[in-house]
């Protein structure tokens, strides 16, 4: 059987998105492989074996063109409203929180939040099949 074990996005300052990931999410270097070209950095916390995978292309100044086809990734919380008002208390622009019901009872309580770079990030309150 497969294991997911990793995403790889884009970006182009290290610094930055580091420390966006860490004041969201807490997720910290968990290593860091640096190349002629371009430096892979791994995020990871204790709460998922996965990793986010952060590659930065030496020389890169453009933003990347994120096209139509990226969706978005997710991260589930305890206390989804909490880290809302903290991120927007941070100045960090998380989009309004929203109650899906779609057959009038709440499945799910979520927001979104762009990264540094323009990637869409589900923040999902922990529970029932997001845990």
């Amino acid at each position: 059987m497969a294991k997911y074990i990793h995403s790889m996005i884009r970006v182009l300052d290290e610094a930055r998105s580091v420390d966006f990931y860490d004041r969201c999410f807490g997720l910290k270097v968990a290593e860091r492989l640096d190349f002629e070209k371009f430096t892979l950095v791994y995020l990871a916390n204790g709460e998922s074996e996965s990793e986010l995978e952060l590659t930065v292309n030496k020389g890169r100044t453009e933003p990347y063109d994120l096209g139509d086809g990226y969706g978005h990734v997710a991260f589930s919380v305890d206390d989804v409203d909490a880290l809302h008002a903290r991120l927007e208390s941070e100045g960090l622009s998380p989009r309004k929180l929203v109650d899906f019901a779609p057959g009038g009872e709440v499945i799910a309580r979520f927001f979104f939040i762009q990264d540094p770079d323009g990637y869409e990030i589900e923040v999902l309150r922990r529970g029932g099949r997001y845990k």
